[in-house]
């Protein structure tokens, strides 16, 4: 399969079509689950699908090494060459590495100011022209609504989509009253777009629980493989 056509039967399309298009510039998209449940397969395939398109992505850990999530990333793609039999595969490779920045920061020891003059830097001092910036790993337990609502309005002024992550506990049943995870309801203001991964027997499913404006319990009709850790229509 060559790039373009992977680009267009991506089972990412659903999910654009879903939310009324891609994730826009300025918006804040968060994906959410029980720890090891795929949320960081998931960001790194969202990623990765804005690579094959030619876009810049940074990628910010708050939990993992770089050299890890680099490894993420590596393992997607083969995964997404594999299955679909992708041509030229090492030489697309080689040109999305190009496009692909990961920082690690702790969060104990980071606030919002630090991070975005991080950013800032690599923008515009390092010349990287970023259209999606990925923050994985961040605890949204002990963080601070504040850094979320920075990064939106950094987002919206730098013509960035950006993409989190979020743990949330099996032991805490507390919901807000749209049904969404008490831990999370200090950062709604910021979040345009909420997604949970329910597990299942056989899989992870995908389901839409804020589409901007909208409250909604909706199955996006997407699954996470657990085998192979990819996003696929169901």
């Amino acid at each position: 399969m060559i790039k373009q056509e992977l680009i267009k039967r991506s089972p990412l399309r659903i999910l654009e079509r879903s939310i009324h298009g891609s994730l826009a510039a300025g918006s804040v998209g968060l994906i959410a689950a029980r720890k090891g449940t795929g949320k960081t397969a998931c960001l790194v395939h969202i990623a990765t699908d804005q690579l094959f398109q030619g876009k810049h992505v940074i990628h910010i850990s708050f939990a993992s090494r770089t050299d890890h999530i680099v490894s993420w990333y590596e393992d997607i793609f083969n995964e997404l060459a594999r299955a679909l039999s992708l041509e030229n595969a090492m030489e697309i490779h080689d040109e999305l590495i190009t496009r692909r920045v990961v920082m690690n920061f702790n969060q104990k020891g980071v606030g919002p100011e630090q991070l975005l003059r991080s950013v800032r830097a690599l923008i515009e001092d390092g010349q990287f022209a970023a259209n999606v910036l990925i923050v994985d790993g961040y605890s949204f337990e002990t963080g601070d609504p504040a850094l979320v609502a920075a990064i939106k309005a950094f987002a919206a002024e730098s013509g960035l989509a950006v993409w989190f992550s979020a743990s949330i506990h099996r032991d805490d049943p507390r919901v807000d009253e749209h049904g969404i995870p008490a831990i999370l309801s200090p950062y709604l203001e910021s979040v345009d777009v909420l997604i949970t991964l329910q597990p299942t027997e056989d899989h992870i499913r995908l389901d839409l629980r804020k589409d901007f404006a909208n409250y909604t319990r909706e199955d996006l009709h997407l699954k996470l493989d657990p085998k192979s850790l990819l996003i696929a229509g169901e």
